[in-house]
């Protein structure tokens, strides 16, 4: 029986990539492709696919907001493969009930044992009932857990990881979004504040100005400043000043009732 499967990936060369890796697999049948989570839900929805290669990071509905939409609909929940370029991704992906992740740049053997599982699983497949249950136990686990975050960020030729937590602010820079702890300042492999914003604890994060994400709580000092906005002086060496724009102010008050 072929294995009926959709990709999506909001990257159009990592979508062909792993399309012509599958070719080599004849029981696998490619039947659509996706480039974010908003056609992945209405790919699923309209398909119902046996295997779904779903890209974790996307901007707007990511991997783990689509299996959300599917269970928050009742549709049928196909095996789940994550395709991510960080290795953090890979506990949670199991706890959702994922049949396996795949890092990327993708390996041809790995996609292999990838799809062997599949198979396996579609073999002595439980009932839709039964997943669905056991995914939304999951997902609620793990949203209520805490997530300690890992972002890699190169500096000087050093590729570091540093503990979300520890992120003071980030910034962006032309194209490169820069990231600043107390000990390390460089460029992250997120592309936008958005991406970044979505993998760190939303409870400590902000938008002040559309080009900062601060630490709130690495924030040492609010200056108000002219029009009723601030400046926020973070707790890095520098002390860098954040300019917080007239929308945000509001949230400024909310935050520290002022």
């Amino acid at each position: 029986m072929p294995i009926n499967t959709i990709i999506v990936d909001d990257e159009k060369p990592a979508r062909e990539e792993l399309a012509f890796l599958l070719k080599a697999f004849p029981e696998v049948n490619v039947i659509g492709q996706g480039k974010n989570g908003v056609e992945a839900v209405a790919l699923i929805k309209e398909h119902s696919p046996d295997l779904v290669f779903l890209d974790v990071q996307m901007p707007g509905l990511d991997g783990f907001g689509v299996l959300k939409k599917i269970v928050e609909r009742k549709m049928k929940m196909p095996h789940v493969v994550f395709a991510t370029a960080f290795d953090q991704y890979a506990v949670q992906a199991f706890d959702v009930n994922a049949v396996d992740y795949v890092l990327k740049p993708f390996d041809k053997a790995r996609i292999a044992k990838a799809i062997q599982r599949a198979r396996k699983m579609l073999d002595t497949q439980t009932s839709t009932t039964e997943r669905l249950e056991q995914l939304v136990s999951q997902l609620g686990a793990a949203k209520s857990a805490p997530q300690r975050v890992k972002v890699l960020v190169q500096s000087q030729q050093r590729l570091l990881l540093v503990n979300g937590e520890d992120i003071i602010f980030a910034t962006t820079d032309g194209s490169a979004i820069v990231v600043v702890t107390r000990e390390v300042e460089g460029s992250s492999n997120y592309r936008t504040l958005e991406e970044l914003n979505a993998t760190l604890d939303s409870e400590s994060f902000w938008r002040p100005h559309r080009s900062y994400l601060v630490n709130t709580q690495h924030i040492k000092e609010v200056v108000p400043w002219f029009n009723s906005t601030f400046i926020l002086k973070m707790n890095d060496k520098k002390s860098t000043e954040v300019p917080v724009s007239r929308a945000q102010a509001k949230r400024l008050r909310e935050l520290f009732k002022l």
